[in-house]
């Protein structure tokens, strides 16, 4: 393995090597959640802090509950009772935080850039949790991790991804993550919705939402993000379900094998019909199971390459 970063701000961070050797190591931390006692000392006397400017369930408790069960010191510092609120800078707060000796920060910031902007500040080490539209390059190692479960080799698979694509950090991430390992990709959603510009030679742009599901293995489905203003883009909720709501009927279309992704939270009945998050083709808890595991995974490798 190459890596040898302070920091995970990008997927673009890891080689195809460096995803393949952060998921062996996550499926040695998964087997660890389900034992009776949920827990190695692996980390133990290392410290870290959970810094969300956003709110968050699956990615601030996962990286929770991986801190705990690795035996690290976890705190999380609520934004809104810290002196962000009386104008303390983000800059300044670090600067404060560092102060306590942390060995590593977990950070979530509404502005792109924000994380590696923390990463410049700190000696300490800093991961990436979602910045802005930009990344989340935890979320695309266990979406990686969990199709790998469920398909094996991600080389020359087919992945369609659907929704709003432009405001999607978790877009931007999976498509550079699975176009690493060879995997081909489609997007799909609404054109305004859409990138205008596509760098990367193994990903297009589907016509219709039929072209896009007969084309996928995969399926990873993104919600409407409304936080970042995306209800604009769209005359209504009601029309976007209409025309991009993945249904019973359309999902027909696809394999008999296919794997549907959500990265979550889940808008049951607008992006997807709930009946479908209850089928055996989709594995959005299978995705928050190995959240965890993944995040166990960055949590060792960055940690343990720091000077005792």
């Amino acid at each position: 393995m190459s890596f040898n970063k302070k920091d995970f701000i990008s997927i673009n961070d890891l080689t195809a090597s460096d995803i393949h050797h952060f998921i062996e190591i996550a499926k040695e931390f998964k087997k660890v959640s389900l034992k009776g006692i949920k827990k190695v000392p692996t980390l133990r006397g290392k410290t870290a802090i959970n810094l969300f400017y956003e709110p968050s369930t699956r990615t601030r408790l996962s990286f929770e509950i991986a801190q705990k069960r690795l035996s690290a010191d976890s705190l999380n510092i609520a934004v809104s009772q810290s002196s962000v609120i009386k104008g303390e800078s983000l800059r300044d707060t670090i600067l404060n935080l560092e102060s306590m000796n942390p060995d590593v920060f977990v950070v979530r910031h509404g502005e792109s850039g924000a994380a590696y902007f923390v990463s410049e500040v700190t000696k300490a080490s800093v991961i990436n949790a979602g910045d802005g539209t930009n990344e989340h390059p935890t979320q695309c190692l266990l979406d990686i991790m969990t199709v790998m479960e469920e398909k094996g080799d991600i080389k020359s698979l087919k992945v369609s991804i659907i929704g709003d694509i432009c405001h999607s950090r978790v877009a931007r991430s999976d498509i550079y993550g699975f176009a690493k390992l060879g995997a081909e990709i489609c997007l799909y959603g609404p054109h305004s919705l859409l990138p205008k510009l596509i760098e990367l030679k193994n990903v297009r742009i589907a016509e219709s939402m039929e072209e896009a599901l007969r084309y996928a293995d995969v399926i990873i489905m993104l919600r409407i993000q409304k936080e970042r203003a995306s209800y604009h883009f769209i005359p209504s909720i009601e029309e976007y379900r209409n025309f991009f709501q993945l249904t019973p009927s359309l999902l027909s279309l696809s394999a008999k094998d296919v794997k549907i992704l959500h990265p979550g939270p889940v808008n049951r009945d607008v992006e997807i019909a709930g009946s479908i998050i209850d089928d055996n083709k989709t594995h959005i808890f299978k995705q928050v199971e190995n959240g965890v595991a993944i995040r166990m995974a960055c949590l060792y490798i960055l940690l343990s390459r720091q000077k005792n």
